[in-house]
């Protein structure tokens, strides 16, 4: 097992790596404990969860708003759960976001922990803080930063995923090497065949070198005023795309990640091998797929990324493969790439 510690503002929060699930038991309180989950993963490990009141959603991003927010507070007071409350989210990025967002407001703030059932969850969504729901279409404009208390990340969870959601996990996995771990970017690019049989000490390796990463940005900048921004590299043109076409966020990130190594190299940050690598890891894995929005469509679609300022976006390009860099550019250029990149194939 890994342990990896994440210090932001003097909290202390643990992500715990390759520690079975079941373990939890021995880390919530006493009493005053509430479960939060969807129906999906409550089917498949609901019958072994701590003996506490357990709420459930709907699975998926449907659930990301304030009307499931408020229904949830409501169904906690109903259970008794007061300010000295403890909230565990029980499963992937969307219930670990709505878990960490509810502690946060609820009472004027509880403290909270996550099991991360997901890979895409695992690698990213629980690790940071950062929590949201969406606002209509516009993806987590409602959120806030909220630190677990920890997170356990047990890879045997992983195996009772479909294909489709691991892979979508699988971007996020590759994410974090092309912006920050050479080493990891060619560990991956040289175990597909374990990779895709979930071999769990290869994945605990592989999610703690990408949690780690991440734990060493966030606790430098939580806030996202500086580096944490090369987190959302692919993001600008992902999120557009997920809207647009309603792709699981790691294909339409992947798909970003495509055209944002596109547009790195057009700009002269990376070589045409190290461009050729990227998207040859990205098909190896059958992550990209077609996403041809009109040029108005996509224009809208990125007015409403939370990352722009006015009429500008910070956009996150890469300097080489394990190096990211953040530039602050007007939000005519990404259209225009969008434009010419969409012409060009």
């Amino acid at each position: 097992m890994d342990r990896i510690t994440v210090k932001t503002g003097g909290l202390v929060s643990e992500i715990l790596v390759g520690m079975k699930w079941e373990s939890v038991r021995e880390l919530i309180p006493a009493s005053g404990t509430a479960i939060i989950t969807d129906n999906n993963v409550n089917k498949i490990y609901g019958d072994r969860f701590p003996d506490v009141p357990v709420l459930q959603i709907k699975p998926g991003e449907w659930s990301k708003k304030m009307e499931v927010v408020e229904s949830l507070a409501g169904r906690l007071i109903e259970s008794g759960i007061d300010r000295s409350g403890f909230l565990l989210g029980i499963g992937g990025g969307v219930v670990c976001d709505i878990t960490g967002f509810l502690a946060s407001i609820y009472m004027r703030g509880i403290k909270c922990a996550y099991v991360s059932s997901t890979l895409l969850s695992q690698v990213d969504a629980s690790t940071g803080g950062k929590n949201g729901v969406n606002l209509g279409s516009i993806k987590n404009v409602l959120g806030c930063f909220k630190q677990p208390e920890f997170v356990i990340c047990d890879p045997v969870m992983l195996q009772t995923l479909s294909e489709e959601e691991y892979l979508s996990g699988m971007a996020e996995l590759i994410k974090t090497a092309i912006i920050g771990n050479a080493k990891l970017f060619d560990i991956i690019e040289s175990n597909y065949e374990t990779i895709m049989k979930r071999d769990p000490a290869l994945l605990t390796m592989l999610i703690s070198m990408a949690v780690n990463f991440k734990a060493s940005v966030v606790s430098e900048d939580e806030k996202e005023s500086g580096l944490r921004r090369i987190l959302n590299f692919g993001h600008t043109y992902g999120h557009a795309i997920e809207l647009y076409k309603s792709f699981r966020h790691g294909y339409a990130v992947a798909c970003g990640m495509e055209l944002s190594s596109g547009f790195s190299l057009a700009r002269g940050y990376i070589t045409d091998e190290e461009h050729g690598r990227i998207v040859a890891l990205l098909h190896k894995f059958r992550l990209l797929r077609p996403h041809q929005i009109p040029y108005d469509t996509i224009s809208q679609l990125i007015m409403h990324d939370k990352k722009k300022s006015g009429s500008e976006i910070h956009f996150v390009f890469i300097e080489g493969i394990g190096q990211a860099v953040t530039e602050k550019i007007p939000l005519s250029e990404v259209v225009e790439y969008y434009k010419r990149s969409k012409a060009e194939n």
